[in-house]
């Protein structure tokens, strides 16, 4: 009977969502995955299930409001962390997977009425989640940006030497920055390109928004603006540098409980190797007396 109603449920939702799908006029799934891919970087294959998934989002992101602060700042994030969604998406994206996981409260009821309070917590689980990503992304781009700064810093000042052209400087460095660095570094340089220099360090301040980055961003706008900026960026080197030694001493602190682990499983297996050789022998000698 279960199995019955099981296999009930399975055909009810399939024949709901075909015509739902109908009524709204929701595209193909190859259609979805085309225009999906269109705009992905990488060589990473969209999974059918992300692609209906955004589709239910971008019809629910029309019903989202969302005040003008907390859009531009999140549709800052989105952008810094690469995710090409509007701030409506994103929301409505979670919004259905958190969804989705909470439908199967009513087959749980049904079946098993313990599981369910287990399939709601984990849904509100899965929204957070999902509602956490574009920061959790910019935050591990943004360690790997700041690991840079101290190497970036350096190059500034042999280049203030020479020349005070802030574009080449930064089309320099892009050429032997890392990936998500040189990726901001060409957004940079081409919004530079077509606006104000000034402005155009302004904003990528923003998309970063990181603190090391914003006194690297006010130091070439006063370079743009006429100061010499030498002894700036020679003492924010040494800031950096120093910096960059508390965060080497705080992943080195976090090596040696790694080692207590491994250590912990060798003395084991060494254990086990005697004792069980001790038993091998003991078997043996008793075998003999008998």
């Amino acid at each position: 009977m279960t199995f019955l109603i099981i296999i009930f449920g399975v055909l009810l939702a399939l024949g709901l969502f075909f015509i739902m799908a109908d009524i709204l006029r929701l595209p193909s799934l190859a259609t979805q995955r085309a225009m999906q891919s269109a705009g992905k970087k990488g060589k990473e294959k969209t999974k059918s299930i992300d692609i209906l998934l955004l589709g239910l989002a971008v019809k629910l992101a029309k019903y989202i409001p969302i005040d003008e602060y907390k859009r531009n700042r999140m549709k800052n994030t989105l952008n810094a962390s690469g995710i090409n969604m509007t701030p409506e998406e994103y929301m409505a994206s979670a919004i259905v997977k958190a969804g989705l996981i909470a439908l199967a409260v009513i087959p749980c009821l049904m079946i098993l009425p313990l599981l369910a309070p287990i399939i709601a917590f984990l849904s509100i689980l899965i929204y957070f989640k999902e509602i956490r990503k574009a920061d959790e992304e910019l935050k591990e781009k943004r360690e790997k940006i700041e690991k840079e700064l101290p190497r970036f810093v350096a190059t500034i000042i042999q280049e203030l030497k020479a020349s005070r052209d802030v574009l080449s400087m930064l089309e320099n460095f892009k050429n032997n920055a890392g990936e998500d660095f040189a990726n901001q570094l060409d957004i940079l340089t081409a919004d530079m390109r077509s606006s104000s220099y000034e402005a155009a360090l302004t904003r990528f301040e923003a998309r970063i928004n990181s603190p090391m980055l914003s006194d690297i961003t006010r130091g070439l706008i006063g370079v743009l603006r006429g100061d010499d900026g030498s002894m700036y960026f020679q003492m924010l080197s040494h800031d950096m540098k120093q910096l960059e030694l508390q965060r080497l001493k705080a992943e080195a602190m976090k090596i040696p409980p790694k080692i207590r682990v491994f250590s912990f499983i060798m003395l084991m297996c060494f254990m086990m190797t005697y004792m069980a050789i001790i038993i091998y022998e003991i078997i043996r000698s008793f075998s003999g007396l008998f």
